[in-house]
């Protein structure tokens, strides 16, 4: 079982995925949209790996945090939950958003992930009460930290925001619009990471 991948990222890759090289092995990892987010080509990191088998296929799955992965782990024994599910699930709120909006109750929350309707959400309530609850999440562990560029960059960013919208199941028309909603309260997005953070919160009425 593999359960921890330390290694040096190789290569990024669409829409969500990267290949991880470590003693001479490339594992081939796919990842919420915030862990995503904080890997850079050729740089060192550490990925807890939850390994799915299915009948046609093995898959990695990654995460930087690991109390995100034991997240993961609760949602795919939901029944009707996939690995693809789940992911789409931390990639539209962290952990910790989760946890709270199960904890709250909120449908509504629930149901703007894309993939997820009114009835799915109110099982997911039911279910994820109980399995959610001894999980401990740090509200701050997934906030993604902003890191230094120049202003020749933006339009770098904003495709790499929209095409990882795009991934998620968000039209491309919407994702456009989400991104100007979030741009136009005056912030200042130094990266990726940041105004892909912002935009979700706009997606997500928050």
């Amino acid at each position: 079982m593999i359960g921890l991948i330390s290694g040096q990222v190789r290569y990024l890759m669409a829409p969500t995925a990267c290949i991880m090289t470590t003693s001479g092995v490339g594992y081939d990892i796919e990842l919420p949209l915030p862990s995503f987010c904080q890997l850079q080509i050729n740089e060192q990191a550490n990925i807890w790996t939850h390994f799915h088998v299915r009948e046609d296929a093995q898959l990695l799955y990654g995460f930087i945090d690991r109390k995100e992965r034991d997240v993961f782990r609760q949602l795919i024994k939901i029944n009707g939950v996939g690995a693809k599910m789940a992911l789409a699930m931390l990639s539209a709120m962290s952990a910790a958003e989760l946890k709270m909006h199960v904890e709250q109750e909120s449908e509504t929350a629930l149901t703007r992930i894309p993939g997820i309707g009114k009835k799915t959400a109110q099982r997911l309530l039911i279910e994820l009460k109980d399995k959610l609850k001894n999980i401990e999440v740090d509200s701050g562990t997934f906030e993604l930290t902003p890191q230094e560029t120049t202003i020749s960059h933006e339009g770098s960013i904003i495709a790499e925001v929209e095409g990882a919208l795009i991934s998620l199941g968000y039209k491309e028309k919407e994702a456009q619009l989400a991104i100007k909603a979030a741009k136009s309260k005056g912030d200042t997005f130094a990266d990726t990471q940041g105004l892909l953070k912002a935009t979700l919160q706009q997606l997500s009425g928050f």
